[in-house]
């Protein structure tokens, strides 16, 4: 019977209800044990009536068990597995072991996670659902970040999810991060009421004492009840441990308990999924199995159906914790002898557990479980087990081996700080040079996506010099590692040392795909430090090759080195459309871990032609991403080129919001070109607010830090747009100064788009038919490039001359070209600018009727884009990690926004766009 739990009792009854109606509701019950959580998950199932309800409870000797709770939870709904899109159907398949993995190798965790969602969905649809999870800090892991991943995404299907979980424990961290309600004791009437049927008749003070003295908690008000032996020797005003009290209770009754009924209770606590198990292992300790029979007649466990149930967990927590260790490995090695065939992840469990003392057969079995784990795409567990195994090896050299596959598998896993802290382990051991530089190449790519840039690039040129002679192939592309980095940190001198070495050792490699990402490496160096045209054909070159490159699992962490200089060209052609048909790869996979690196390239891309919609919707997805995976580099550029973005259309609290978010980031882990982009975000607001001397500041503070670091890249450079700050201050002087600095720096990369910014640049300075011609190369140079916002501020710009020079008629279709494309992207202050200089010419400016799709928020239009691309709902969801239910919500957003009927009207809607 529940006593109490009014206010518990309505959350429950509040998260049904709104299920019920598609509104999808998470609640996660946290608190000590004993105190109720159990009895709260019982009141689902009368509160569900009408529901589908799936349940799983979390096992201590299935932890090791790659998606057993998983497989638990979905088992129902595994005929529902072939409506899945192909992709997610296979990852989820491989995961549970229905299917081998497919030719994209090992399912990811967000690609399971994925699935998971989509699989809820598409049963919510048939009923609403309830998923109900006991003990979730038990779960392994692998099922409870799949099942986390899910919940964070429901949003309008008819689904409830409630999971029970111990506060405390290090599996409930999985969990934290969803609506909780942490549970607390029973008041003191409430406690009355519970304690009437079992101790009826104690005074008022006695049970204030007892109330007092558990906190309300109901298990131990239960078990302390009538033990007064417990309280009378304190004084009245002291604590009780609970629920040390409660173990101490319950350890009293076993000790009641014959030797052998003991010995099989502890069996069975230390494994009890199976009776027939717990029977074999008595029968291997010479424990007859009537003995068990003992503990289930005193009421400590049941046996229901082929598993043994114990009274409460914290009754085989007590069981377990009070056997002496050397009792309990004794018990893991009996289990260890009788389990099934085939469950080597719960051999290897109480292998490890038993072993006191290197060795090398149970080592070798828990690199087995890691490998199935990997395959199945649950590397928490691949790293526990190389963690476990490596804990029992006796050699140095092979302790620091298995101690970095652990790091690589927590690197997969999203476990950042747990993969730097087993890297650090694995040196401590010495390994020999290649392993050495392995461990730290993965510690610089861990630094590079998470940590402080400045350790990362430390840390991979110690790599990359580690494995020199060894494996020069290894070192080029460590050196790679290391030239990306310095990209983040505008340092151009240290790019061209790494850059010094790859030309040295790429003679000497024959590996082609290692060669490509060499050149392109180089080529970037060449590019940072102000030796464009040698640098832009290395990239052109690389790029052949690379783009349709599908690299390993492993090589993940270097798409950036492979598809950035496809973007760094800013040159109309294929390679541009190529990128994006990678990201849409890495989408169908649900590689979600580069995915944010990726999106914000994409961002950046868009931002560079007329697709600022496009632009901002790819800068919130990589944004969202990266915080939910801890990716600090990627959050920090994304959120300083979204600043860029909406400073240019005037967006000043949104802008000032994502400037003073990169700029914390930034600060923290050396992350320099996104303070260089935020700076420029807040100059682009405030010269488009008509405050040219504050853009000053903003701007100066750029082209300082860029030339402190000797960082020459005329495309990260903000001086065109400081000229112009310069001029409108009435600074002619200082204009003329860094307008011609910044044409040698362009003329120096020989690239279409930096080249047209420097000739308007020059054009602002000049006067009579000498700026008329900067201002025609410009214009001529620009429709080499798609960037619709830069060719529209020269037209501005040069449409403003003609005017001033009281050629009107010349003005007038320029400065209408200037104030369409500034309309079309969504740059308020620049296509009101470009209005007034309009009707300066005597014409009466046309303004574009407001478009309704100018008003969809970034997840609509990327649903709408999905859409009308021809995916359907169950792709664009899967595409999107959503379920279908929330990309039909918004697409009813979409519809009424742009008051359309159908997909083919989408279709006509965005495709221009």
């Amino acid at each position: 019977m529940l006593v109490g739990r009014e206010t518990e009792r309505r959350a429950l009854e509040q998260l049904l209800a709104g299920a019920r109606v598609g509104d999808s509701r998470v609640l996660v019950l946290s608190g000590e044990p004993g105190i109720g959580k159990t009895a709260l998950l019982g009141e689902v199932l009368p509160l569900a009536e009408g529901m589908r309800v799936l349940r799983a409870e979390g096992v201590e000797s299935e932890r090791l068990v790659p998606f057993a709770g998983l497989s638990q939870l979905l088992h129902p709904l595994l005929p529902l597995l072939d409506l899945l899109p192909t992709p997610q159907a296979s990852a989820l398949a491989a995961a549970l072991l229905l299917a081998p993995p497919g030719p994209d190798g090992p399912p990811t965790r967000f690609a399971v996670g994925a699935a998971t969602l989509s699989l809820l969905s598409r049963a919510a649809e048939e009923r609403p659902l309830v998923v109900v999870v006991d003990d979730g800090h038990l779960v392994d892991e692998a099922s409870a970040e799949a099942l986390a991943f899910a919940a964070r995404r429901l949003l309008t299907d008819p689904v409830a999810l409630v999971v029970a979980v111990r506060e405390g424990e290090p599996g409930a961290d999985t969990w934290a991060a969803l609506p909780t309600l942490t549970l607390t004791g029973l008041d003191l009437p409430s406690a009355a009421d519970l304690l009437a049927a079992t101790v009826p008749g104690q005074p008022s003070t006695w049970l204030s004492r007892l109330h007092r003295a558990t906190g309300g908690n109901p298990l131990a008000l239960l078990e302390l009840g009538d033990r007064a032996d417990l309280l009378d020797p304190a004084p009245a005003d002291s604590p009780v441990a609970v629920p040390e009290a409660v173990s101490r209770a319950f350890i009293g009754q076993v000790a009641g308990l014959g030797e052998e009924a003991r010995t099989a209770l502890l069996v069975a606590a230390t494994d009890g999924a199976s009776a027939a198990t717990v029977l074999d292992a008595c029968r291997v300790l010479g424990v007859d199995g009537p003995a068990l029979a003992e503990a289930v007649d005193a009421g400590l466990v049941a046996v229901r159906g082929d598993r043994v149930e114990f009274r409460h967990p914290l009754v085989r927590s007590a069981v377990y914790g009070a056997a002496p260790p050397a009792t309990r490995r004794t018990v893991h090695r009996a289990l260890a002898q009788v389990v099934a065939p085939g469950e080597t992840d719960r051999l290897a469990w109480h292998l490890s557990e038993s072993a006191v003392a290197p060795d090398e057969e149970v080592a070798r079995t828990l690199d087995d479980v890691a490998r199935r784990a990997a395959v199945r795409g649950a590397h928490a567990i691949a790293a526990t087990a190389h963690e476990r195994a490596a804990a029992l090896t006796a050699s140095r050299s092979q302790r620091a081996e298995r101690l970095v596959e652990a790091a690589a598998a927590s690197w997969l896993a999203g476990r950042m700080d747990l993969a730097l802290a087993l890297v650090e382990r694995a040196l401590v051991c010495e390994p020999d040079a290649v392993l050495r530089a392995r461990a730290l190449e993965l510690r610089g790519a861990v630094l590079t996506r998470s940590g402080s840039l400045s350790d990362a690039h430390a840390t991979l040129l110690e790599a990359a010099a580690t494995v020199e002679s060894a494996d020069p192939g290894l070192a080029v592309r460590i050196h790679a590692d290391a030239v990306h980095v310095c990209f983040y940190l505008a340092d151009a001198e240290a790019g061209m040392r790494s850059c010094a070495v790859v030309e040295r050792l790429l003679p000497g490699v024959v590996d082609p795909d290692t060669r490509a990402i060499g050149l392109m490496a180089t080529g970037m160096a060449l590019v940072h430090a102000g030796r464009g045209p040698a640098g832009v054909e290395r990239v052109r070159e690389a790029l052949r090759s690379l783009v349709d490159t599908q690299p390993p699992t492993a090589e993940l962490f270097r798409h950036p080195v492979r598809v950035h200089g496809a973007l760094w060209l800013r040159e109309r052609g294929s390679t541009r459309d190529e990128v994006n048909e990678v990201v849409a790869r890495m989408r169908d996979r649900a590689a979600f871990g580069s995915l944010p690196l990726l999106l914000m390239q994409l961002g950046r891309d868009a931002a560079t032609t007329d697709r600022w919609e496009d632009a901002e919707a790819a800068y919130a997805e990589a944004i969202r991403l990266a915080g939910e995976t801890g990716q600090t580099t990627d959050l920090a550029m994304s959120l300083g080129g979204l600043a860029v973005l909406l400073g240019r259309q005037g967006r000043g609290p949104e802008c000032a919001a994502a400037a003073d978010e990169a700029e914390q980031v930034a600060g923290v882990r050396d992350i320099r070109i996104a303070l260089v982009w935020a700076w420029q975000g807040r100059g682009d607001l405030a010269v488009g607010a008509g405050d040219p001397a504050a853009a000053v500041v903003h701007y100066e503070r750029v082209e300082e830090l860029l030339a402190g670091l000797g960082f020459a890249d005329p495309d990260q450079s903000c001086a065109p747009e400081l000229v112009e700050a310069y001029v409108h201050s009435g600074r002619v002087e200082d204009a003329r100064r860094v307008a011609e600095a910044f044409a040698r720096r362009a003329a120096a990369k020989d690239q279409a788009w930096s080249l047209a910014r420097a000739a308007r640049a020059r054009a602002l300075c000049a006067e009579g038919p000498a700026a008329e011609e900067c201002f025609r190369t410009a214009l001529a140079l620009h429709a080499a490039t798609p960037d619709a916002y830069e060719t529209a501020r020269t037209q501005l710009a040069y449409g403003a001359w003609l005017r001033r020079e009281r050629r009107r008629v010349e003005a007038r279709p320029v400065l209408r070209a200037a104030l369409d494309a500034f309309e079309h992207l969504g740059a308020g202050p620049w296509a009101e600018r470009a209005a007034q200089e309009v009707e300066a010419t005597g014409e009466v400016a046309r303004r574009r009727d407001a478009d309704p799709a100018d008003h969809l928020t970034p997840q609509e239009r990327q649903v709408a884009q999905l859409l009308a691309a021809g995916r359907t709902t169950r792709e664009a969801a899967a595409a999107l990690f959503l379920s279908p239910k929330t990309v039909e919500y918004h697409l009813r957003n979409v519809y009424l926004k742009l008051d359309i009927r159908s997909r083919a009207e989408l279709a006509d809607r965005l495709g221009g766009r």
